[in-house]
């Protein structure tokens, strides 16, 4: 184990990290809210931090291992709990607690959403800015970003990209060089979200909620400037550019890359794991939309149509933006849609749950035992678009649903143990591990009522759900620390 070199490469993150404090100070300045102190001391406090891990080992030169870049991924995403909630620790406005502050800022860079603030419109811009800033850097993972960069310092990523990035397959690069795909993701990751703040602000936004909602859209992160999230608005066309750009924020960014590439839209509909995500979406939708009708809440099939779109994308996409009051929705409406964040977007998005391509592995992998069972003897591959999946990823994808479920159930029952009722601790549960910002019950609008406990079970939930179980988990493991 690299020790030295991945505290170098950790100090190294975070003197990046401390950069982005200066982007609020320049909002606080631009919108003078009077509150941009507490960033510049951030910015000298993570700074300084960063500083003294690096320096004594600047020098240090080796190649990096996987198990180096799982420690560097896992501890620097700790390290961000900590350096991201010091600007609300030093601000008055919102007066947090330490929890409170961690849970907010684990919250804002995993693109879980959940928050345990109240009176958002009252906020400060910078404060409000910089919630929706840490979304869009945790959206497609600080750590690409460090991939692309730290080769100027002379740090290969390869190990690093393996361990952050999300989805079953992890070794298909977009381009030959890994700092090369790194930038490409980045690239198109920055054009969508450009886009999508273009769409909001012809829709009738401002140019401070467009470009904070297109941070938090494409990422698949949730937050809002405002208590009442998108209802703030009450806009069909607001409405219709969340729900258009939480899909692509949810599709494969490895399959925008390629579309774009080569100009061809229909590269989309070739891919076996985008057309299942497409078809789950629109049957759920319309089936949803219907049944809203028949059960009297909206009166016209435009109308449920409109808030059934927005609120399944939004809720399989782990992005949680909301409208109204979902969770009175009449049936079984509100436990579907807390069921859908577990199957999440695709492998290669911003989007949280477990991917669709897991869970079509682990269906047709069903499928093929089914066969057996009739030819017993019969070797009977599982494929997808026409090839057999290796052996390798059907026993991944096994130990990843077996994995997920023990650590849902045991800390599901932990915040049992902390007083909350059934259903808000399994809603709490799903919505933290497949970071998605509403839950039911007691969490339904916000997580600040429930005991610091259960928000650190909560925050925990999160970073094993945004780093997909394992990186956390292999860190528990003694086999990680044999030689």
């Amino acid at each position: 184990m690299n020790l030295r070199m991945v505290q170098r490469i950790l100090g190294l993150m975070l003197l990046m990290f401390s950069l982005t404090m200066l982007v609020p100070v320049g909002v606080s300045l631009a919108y003078a809210d009077g509150h941009s102190r507490p960033f510049l001391n951030s910015f000298v406090i993570i700074a300084a931090v960063g500083t003294l891990l690096w320096l004594p080992v600047h020098r240090v030169r080796r190649d990096l291992r996987l198990r180096d870049g799982f420690l560097v991924i896992a501890s620097f995403w700790i390290s961000l709990a900590f350096a991201g909630a010091v600007p609300f620790l030093l601000s008055d406005m919102p007066l947090l607690s330490f929890t409170d502050a961690v849970f907010e800022a684990v919250s804002g860079f995993t693109t879980t959403g959940a928050t345990v603030i109240t009176g958002l419109d009252e906020l400060p811009k910078s404060i409000l800015y910089y919630r929706q800033q840490i979304q869009w850097l945790g959206g497609m993972g600080v750590i690409v970003l460090a991939v692309a960069l730290l080769p100027v310092l002379g740090i290969g990523g390869m190990s690093l990209y393996k361990a952050e990035t999300p989805g079953p397959v992890k070794d298909q690069k977009l381009t030959p060089r890994i700092t090369e795909t790194a930038k490409a993701m980045w690239a198109v990751y920055t054009l969508l979200t450009a886009a999508c703040a273009i769409g909001y602000y012809m829709a009738g936004m401002d140019l401070f909620d467009a470009v904070g909602h297109a941070f938090s859209t494409l990422s698949t992160g949730g937050f809002s400037p405002y208590d009442a999230n998108l209802g703030h608005f009450n806009s069909a066309a607001v409405d219709g550019v969340a729900t258009l750009f939480m899909f692509l924020g949810g599709t494969s960014f490895a399959l925008h890359f390629s579309a774009m590439k080569r100009r061809n839209p229909w590269l989309y509909w070739q891919d076996t794991e985008f057309k299942a995500y497409f078809w789950m979406l629109a049957v759920i939708t319309v089936g949803t939309a219907l049944y809203l009708v028949q059960q009297g809440t909206f009166t016209t099939l435009g109308l449920a149509l409109r808030h059934a779109g927005l609120q399944v994308v939004s809720m399989q996409t782990s992005t949680g933006f909301t409208t109204g009051g979902f969770a009175q929705w009449p049936g079984a409406l509100p436990a579907l849609l807390m069921m859908l964040t577990l199957v999440g977007g695709c492998a290669g998005s911003t989007a949280g749950g477990m991917k669709v391509m897991r869970w079509l592995l682990v269906f047709r992998q069903g499928i093929v035992e089914l066969k057996r069972l009739v030819h017993p003897s019969a070797e009977i591959p599982v494929k997808l678009a026409g090839r057999a999946v290796p052996q390798r990823v059907i026993s991944g994808v096994a130990g990843f649903f077996a994995m997920y479920f023990i650590i849902y159930a045991i800390l599901t029952l932990l915040l049992m143990m902390f007083g909350l009722d059934q259903v808000t601790a399994w809603s709490a549960i799903a919505s933290s591990i497949n970071n998605t910002r509403p839950g039911l019950g007691a969490v339904t609008m916000t997580f600040r009522d429930i005991p610091d406990a259960a928000k650190w079970v909560c925050t925990i939930a999160m970073l094993v759900g945004r780093l997909e179980v394992f990186t956390l988990v292999l860190l528990l493991t003694p086999s990680f620390w044999r030689r």
